[in-house]
C-alpha cells in the first residue's frame, strides 16, 4: 500500500502538544482572569501560549482520486473559472496527548500572485463536505483569497472512499480543537501549504454541525497563539446555526438562516466594542443548505420545487464584510433581525410574513423585495425514493432524502396572472429588480460578482 510523501517538520514551538477542550458549549466569560482561570480548568494553558507546528507533508497526488467534498457551484463560479488549483497535504502532530495524521485541502490561484492574503479556515463538515467554501466560492475566488480544509472528525468516510490514499489518517474525538489551532498555525507559517504566500489575516468559518466546531474552538483561541505569539484566527463566520456565539476578542458575523430563525434563535446583540465585536445577520428567504446547486439535491427529492434563491450571494456578503472587519477595521454595517411574531396558525411560519408569504425584516435582496415566488423552510422527501436520486441520496436511501429535504427551502413560483397583477410585464419588473438590485449593492447588502446571476434570474422569469 502507498504511503504519504515525506514530511517537512519546521521548529517546534516553545509549548508542548494540549489537552483536548470539551466545555465549550458553557463558555461565555469576557476576556481576563476568569476566562483565564476557566481555560484552566478546561485543560487549556492558564495564560496565552504557543502552539506546536505541525508536520506536513508534500502535496498528496494519489494513488486513486481525490476525495471531493466542494463539488457543488454555480455554473460560471467555479474553481476552473478562476483558475484555482486545490492541493491535498496530510498534517501530522500531537493533540491530547495523541498522534493524529488528518487533511489539510487548500484552495487558492494558481498564480499565488493573485493570492489577497485573506483566508477562510474551515472544519469539514461530518457529511464530507466543505459548506463555507461552496456557500462563498464566487466571492472567495474572484477576491483572490485561499481557502483551507481541515478534517477534524473521522476519516472513515475518506478511508472507505480510497483506502490506498487515505488509510493513514488518524483522527480520534477529543483532538479538534488542537488540530484546529496547530494547523492553523501552520497555514499562517512560511512552513505552510501557502509557502512564501504571505497571510495576513485567516477566519474559521462553519455550517451547521461545522459551527459547532467552530464554538468549542472558542476557549481554546482565548489561549491558543502562533508561534510568534500571534492570534491564529482572526475572526469567527459561523452560519445555519442559531446558537450564542461567546464573546472573543476579534469579530465575529454569524449567519443563521430562516431554519433557525423559526426556532429558538440567540438573542445576542450587534456589537462594536472590543472583546464583544459582533454582527448577526440573518438574510430574509434564505435556508439551510443550497438547495439551488447542491449536487445532493439534484435530481429534487423533495416533495415541493427545490429552493433557488441564491444562498452563495448572500452568505458571501457576511465573509465579506468579516474580512474587511479583521483586515482594514471597516466596522459592518448593521442589518435588522427577520421579524418573529410566533404564531403558526395565521400564515404556518413563526416568522411575520408579507403579503407574499416572504419573511418581513432581516437582509433584504430583489428575491423578496421584487418576488416572483415564496421562500420558506421545510421541505420534504418525496416517498417512495426517486428512482434517479444523486449518488448521495441514492447512498444513504430515504433517509438521506429526509434529511437533505428537512434542511432544505422549498419556493412557490407566482402564477401570471399574479405576475401581471404586481408588475404590469416583464419590462418593468425587469426594471424594478435592476433598480433594487443597485440599491442593494450600494448598500454592501449584494456583491457585484454575483449581479449577473441575479439579473439572469429576473430575465428567466416567465409572464
Amino acid at each position: 500500500m502507498s504511503r504519504p510523501s515525506p514530511f517537512r517538520r519546521p521548529p517546534l514551538a516553545a509549548a508542548a502538544c494540549f489537552a483536548a477542550i470539551t466545555a465549550a458549549a458553557a463558555f461565555a466569560q469576557p476576556p481576563g482572569a476568569a476566562r483565564s482561570a476557566a481555560a484552566a480548568l478546561d485543560g487549556l494553558p492558564a495564560e496565552p501560549t504557543a502552539v506546536p507546528l505541525p508536520s506536513l507533508s508534500d502535496e498528496i497526488t494519489g494513488p486513486g482520486p481525490m476525495f471531493d467534498s466542494a463539488p457543488s457551484h454555480a455554473p460560471g463560479l467555479g474553481p476552473d473559472d478562476f483558475d484555482y488549483v486545490t492541493r491535498e497535504y496530510f498534517v501530522s502532530g500531537t493533540a491530547d496527548g495523541r498522534a493524529y495524521t488528518t487533511r489539510l485541502v487548500v484552495r487558492m490561484p494558481r498564480d499565488p500572485g493573485r493570492f489577497s492574503g485573506l483566508v477562510l479556515a474551515e472544519s469539514m463538515h461530518s457529511s464530507g463536505a466543505a459548506h463555507a467554501f461552496e456557500f462563498t466560492a464566487g466571492y472567495t475566488m474572484s477576491s483572490g483569497h485561499a481557502a483551507v480544509e481541515i478534517l477534524t472528525t473521522s476519516p472513515a468516510q475518506l478511508v472507505e472512499f480510497n483506502a490506498d490514499r487515505y488509510s493513514s489518517l488518524v483522527v480520534e474525538d477529543g483532538q479538534a480543537n488542537d488540530i484546529l489551532a496547530q494547523v492553523g498555525a501552520l497555514v499562517k507559517s512560511s512552513y505552510g501549504p501557502l509557502g512564501e504566500a504571505r497571510v495576513r489575516k485567516m477566519v474559521l468559518a462553519g455550517t451547521s454541525m461545522s459551527s459547532a466546531t467552530l464554538f468549542n474552538y472558542l476557549p481554546a483561541h482565548a489561549v491558543y497563539r502562533t508561534p510568534q505569539m500571534d492570534h491564529i484566527y482572526d475572526g469567527f463566520f459561523p452560519t445555519s446555526t442559531a446558537a450564542t456565539a461567546p464573546e472573543v476578542d476579534v469579530p465575529i458575523i454569524q449567519m443563521p438562516t430562516m431554519h433557525e430563525v423559526e426556532g429558538n434563535i440567540s438573542r445576542r446583540q450587534d456589537s462594536d466594542e472590543p472583546g464583544r465585536q459582533f454582527r448577526m445577520y440573518e438574510v430574509a428567504g434564505i435556508g439551510h443548505v443550497d438547495s439551488r446547486d447542491n449536487v445532493r439535491l439534484i435530481p429534487n427529492p423533495c416533495t415541493r420545487p427545490r429552493s433557488t434563491f441564491p444562498l452563495q450571494a448572500y452568505m458571501s456578503v457576511g465573509l465579506y464584510h468579516l474580512f474587511r472587519w479583521v483586515d482594514l477595521g471597516i466596522t459592518p454595517p448593521r442589518a435588522s433581525r427577520i421579524l418573529i411574531d410566533r404564531d403558526t396558525y395565521n400564515d404556518g411560519s413563526m416568522m411575520a410574513l408579507d403579503e407574499h408569504g416572504n419573511p418581513l425584516g432581516g437582509i433584504r435582496n430583489p428575491y423578496v423585495d421584487v418576488p416572483v415566488a415564496k421562500y420558506a423552510p421545510v421541505n420534504t422527501a418525496r416517498e417512495p425514493l426517486i428512482d434517479d436520486a444523486a449518488p448521495w441520496i441514492a447512498a444513504n436511501g430515504i433517509e438521506g432524502a429526509r434529511i437533505m429535504c428537512r434542511l432544505s427551502a422549498y419556493q412557490e413560483p407566482f402564477s401570471a396572472g399574479k405576475l401581471r397583477e404586481l408588475y404590469g410585464d416583464k419590462r418593468t419588473y425587469l426594471r424594478r429588480v435592476e433598480r433594487r438590485l443597485d440599491e442593494l449593492e450600494r448598500e454592501g447588502w449584494s456583491l457585484p460578482i454575483y449581479r449577473q446571476l441575479i439579473l439572469s434570474d429576473a430575465t428567466a422569469v416567465d409572464f
